[in-house]
């Protein structure tokens, strides 16, 4: 009797259609998932668990009005507030960074000269040697919030003089605004300028 073997039957590849579809099906689904389910839920688990960080963790005065976040710095003109720390950006929020000035730069030394030149102005009290060089210098994005606490006692004797305010009230007042390091490790001890300045106007009105 004859052994005979049956040919099996060809497998037919998917063809190039079947392929568009497939593509097109994983995209949509990847859209859908990616696209609009997953900010979503980010989203709504943000504003559960941190609503103001999700929001830009920005700050009300009195009013209700809001004046600024404290993550962004802004540029305190009004010599009855603490000032900020150098900006080469004017701390516009979309244009964060810096000039990268080498310490021999044309324009950077200019601007420091500057600075020093209004600060003794506006500080005649303070001598130039207890100028914070933290205060001078530029922060890496341009948006620093912060300064050092020396940056803001060395700026009590002008702001008490114009606002009455005793120099003692003063610096509790920013010994009260001092922050630590993160986790007690990393960074520096620190001052919010803008939470600074907002409680200072409130102090200014009592």
């Amino acid at each position: 009797m004859a052994n005979s073997i049956e040919a099996a039957p060809e497998q037919q590849s998917p063809s190039k259609g079947s392929y568009f579809f497939i593509i097109v099906r994983l995209s949509l689904v990847f859209i859908v998932l990616c696209g609009i389910i997953y900010p979503l839920a980010s989203t709504a688990i943000a504003q559960v668990l941190m609503p103001s960080q999700a929001n830009g963790s920005l700050l009300k005065n009195e009013d209700g009005v809001v004046v600024g976040s404290e993550l962004i710095g802004q540029n305190f003109s009004d010599p009855a507030l603490f000032h900020s720390r150098v900006s080469s950006i004017e701390y516009k929020a979309e244009a964060s960074g810096s000039n990268n000035y080498g310490p021999s730069n044309v324009d950077m030394l200019q601007r420091t000269k500057d600075f020093i030149t209004q600060w003794q102005v506006d500080n005649p009290d303070v001598p130039l040697s207890e100028l914070p060089v933290a205060l001078v210098t530029n922060s890496g994005s341009g948006l620093d919030p912060h300064i050092t606490p020396d940056s803001a006692i060395v700026q009590i004797p002008r702001i008490s003089k114009l606002t009455g305010i005793p120099a003692s009230q003063l610096e509790e007042l920013v010994s009260q605004h001092i922050e630590g390091r993160d986790l007690g490790v990393f960074g520096e001890k620190r001052v919010n300028v803008l939470k600074l300045n907002m409680d200072l106007m409130e102090l200014s009105k009592s």
